[in-house]
């Protein structure tokens, strides 16, 4: 079967552009990295490059770069969905001759690794995704084989390495964000109710570390088994809370609003504030009453929502959350395509483009690539409010 190749034409920027740019900077900052200690360069804020967004790039030499998503099986309708967000970066960025080549996963380990080396072999010079975890284990071998950089739109924090970016959002920057606001709002005794999960085995002792850096108290914890009744986990938290502030709860859905609710009928009451990573980022959870007045740390909405406007009117639904991860690493290509062939005569595919520490921005805000290869972003403080998502502590505009 012949994969579809799309190429995009120039066309004219009739909505606000989106495009992600670069952040230049070169004066130095007080900000460290994650790996080495080492001091990063300071940016500028995206307003002070915002004029290069509105032009577009016009007859630079061509450039392929495939996007990997399931377009048949049972995720078909979120493979479609982060196409559509791609065909709207490069709507934006307004690349001439950038080709698109979607390649269809099947949301299968085989279907992705058959899917990488198909576009290879038709001349990828990097490839965006795939989604999940065993799809982007089962392509790394063939990308490596063709010398391609990955930029994946998985969560899995262990497949990264130094050809393969890990793009989706993380908890590491979620729970330092959240606990050091926490900290400056005095909240210094919060106890946690975690899950027995891989995930809530993971971020727990993240967050007990960054507490204790933050001058925070982890009086009493608790963990939720999977698939056990939590009402004996709940209670006996609740006996041992007294003189709590906060609770941090890395749970999200119905467990999240359920354990709140729990916490309501054992005595630990909406003073105690809840706390979590981005599994709240969920308008669902806005709406539970039990969950009023919870904080939690992801990127601002705003940007957020001008897109899921546009997508609503362009292709008649609301977009999946993880589609901004699609829009974002297209523009992205698109962007580092650019800076390349202006500065050097290809596109700056390389680990040193990618990783530049003055960082990108995109609709879910600034990010950028440690040398791990996972992604750092700057992100906002939330707060579930009148059955809404609101700010309460902006996200930062460059990585100072």
């Amino acid at each position: 079967m012949t994969k579809p190749t799309m190429i995009f034409q120039r066309l004219t920027l009739l909505f606000a552009a989106f495009s992600l740019l670069i952040l230049a900077g070169c004066a130095e900052s007080g900000r460290r990295t994650w790996e080495d200690g080492q001091a990063a360069p300071a940016a500028q804020t995206p307003d002070s490059i915002a004029a290069n967004a509105a032009t577009p790039t016009i007859d630079l030499p061509p450039v392929k770069v495939a996007l990997l998503v399931p377009l048949s099986g049972k995720h078909a309708q979120l493979g479609q969905a982060m196409l559509n967000a791609a065909q709207l970066a490069l709507f934006d960025v307004g690349y001439t001759n950038f080709e698109l080549m979607p390649r269809d996963t099947k949301g299968t380990a085989e279907g992705a690794s058959f899917a990488a080396s198909d576009a290879a072999q038709n001349g990828a010079q990097l490839i965006l995704g795939p989604v999940f975890a065993e799809e982007v284990r089962a392509a790394k071998p063939a990308a490596r084989a063709a010398n391609l950089t990955m930029i994946a739109f998985s969560t899995d924090w262990a497949l990264a390495d130094d050809r393969t970016f890990v793009m989706g959002f993380l908890p590491f920057d979620q729970i330092e964000r959240i606990a050091q606001y926490a900290a400056a709002q005095n909240l210094k005794h919060i106890g946690v109710i975690s899950s027995s999960s891989e995930y809530g085995r993971t971020v727990t002792p993240a967050y007990q570390t960054v507490a204790a850096r933050s001058g925070i108290q982890t009086p009493t914890a608790v963990t939720i088994q999977e698939g056990a009744n939590a009402m004996a986990s709940v209670q006996q938290f609740a006996k041992s809370a007294q003189g709590i502030d906060a609770v941090f709860m890395p749970l999200g859905g119905t467990t999240a609003s359920s354990v709140s609710g729990m916490l309501l009928q054992n005595g630990v009451g909406p003073n105690v504030r809840r706390l979590g990573t981005g599994l709240f980022d969920d308008p669902s959870l806005a709406r539970r009453p039990e969950m009023a007045g919870a904080w939690f740390a992801a990127p601002a909405p705003q940007s957020r929502s001008n897109f899921e406007t546009r997508f609503q009117q362009n292709y008649g639904n609301t977009p999946p959350r993880i589609a901004t991860l699609s829009y974002d690493a297209t523009a992205l290509a698109a962007t580092l395509a650019q800076r390349g062939y202006q500065a050097n005569g290809a596109p700056a595919y390389d680990r040193a483009a990618i990783t530049n520490p003055n960082g990108f921005a995109g609709l879910d805000g600034i990010f950028r690539f440690r040398q791990n290869g996972l992604a750092e972003r700057g992100l906002a403080v939330l707060e579930f409010r009148g059955g809404q998502i609101v700010t309460v502590d902006p996200a930062p505009g460059s990585f100072q």
